[in-house]
């Protein structure tokens, strides 16, 4: 934009070439648009750095009396995961502290662009994001730097808390190879979250080093996934003798799909997870796992937003291994 105006929701609909009411639904979030327009208004606001007029009021005078929570999933369904529970506790806490709110938002995996939306929010302090991706991250407005942090993977502008599944997985895996297993099985989470990257590469490179091939499943974090990636592996490869999970409660699903087949855990295969959730030790046989310090995580992100508080780009937070009865 030429000078010193800012650009408003007209100029981003002439730039994307659609409505403004298409314009208003994709930004806020709310109503139907296709992907195209979706794409269109996202470059838009990108390109413009478009920013809701409450938005840049409330950010220029670095006031607000809320702490938004957005989490990114492909339904709405993810606002009822644990995680996002344990996050979202842990962030009213700390913001109770500092006598702040907190709400939580759901953000379409389809629509990164309601990131934007969500800073013309009245009375937004700060904002973390949960589960990000760098599209979404991409659109967060420049007014909000300082006062935005992610769970997850991070960019330039928005630093990341997130636990070093990468040094967890290799520590599981390892693991098992130790107790004699060498044709492991991985259940990943899912495709779209980045996060998970480090993770898959860290099995890839656990196999490479001791010469086995790789037996990598799709999964969502769920446990009935869990019940179908044990089915679909002992189908494709017969002779498997370890599976680990990136989530407990899909380990958990993998334990229940190995007893449906009349597979002994961890007499014929060994079953590991990574959470360390409350229910990991309940389960028969009691699970393997490695630690996610979540509530810590989800404080250290809260805190960045509300005090301002300048960090590094990337903040890592061990992860341990646990080991019980199932590997």
């Amino acid at each position: 934009m030429r000078g010193q105006r800012s650009a408003t929701l007209d100029d981003v609909a002439r730039a994307a070439g659609v409505s403004r009411a298409t314009a208003s639904r994709v930004v806020t979030g709310q109503g139907p648009a296709s992907a195209r327009a979706r794409d269109r208004v996202a470059t838009a606001v990108a390109e413009l750095g478009y920013v809701p007029d409450a938005a840049a009021r409330a950010l220029a005078s670095r006031s607000g009396t809320r702490l938004a929570i957005a989490v990114i999933g492909r339904t709405a369904a993810v606002l009822g995961d644990p995680y996002v529970g344990r996050v979202l506790t842990t962030a009213a806490h700390i913001a109770a502290e500092r006598e702040v709110g907190v709400s939580l938002h759901w953000v379409p995996l389809n629509a990164p662009v309601t990131l934007a939306g969500l800073a013309g929010s009245r009375g937004l302090g700060g904002l973390v994001v949960v589960n990000p991706t760098r599209p979404a991250l991409e659109t967060v407005p420049r007014a909000l730097r300082g006062r935005v942090a992610a769970i997850g993977v991070g960019t330039r502008d928005v630093p990341s808390f997130d636990v070093d599944n990468r040094t967890g997985t290799d520590g599981v895996v390892r693991h098992l190879v130790s107790t004699g297993r060498r044709r492991i099985a991985m259940v990943t989470g899912p495709s779209w979250l980045p996060c998970g990257d480090r993770a898959v590469e860290a099995y890839r490179r656990v196999m490479q080093d001791c010469g086995s091939e790789t037996r990598v499943v799709a999964g969502d974090f769920t446990a009935a996934r869990g019940v179908t990636a044990a089915a679909e592996i002992m189908s494709r490869w017969p002779d498997t003798d370890a599976v680990f999970a990136l989530s407990d409660l899909t380990a958990l699903g993998v334990l229940d799909g190995l007893h449906a087949l009349g597979v002994q855990v961890p007499a014929d295969v060994a079953v590991a997870g990574f959470d360390d959730i409350a229910f990991a030790c309940l389960s028969r046989p009691a699970l393997t796992t490695s630690t996610h310090p979540v509530e810590e995580i989800a404080a250290a992100a809260a805190r960045a937003v509300l005090d301002h508080d300048g960090r590094d780009p990337v903040t890592f937070f061990p992860s341990r291994l646990v080991v019980r009865e199932s590997a």
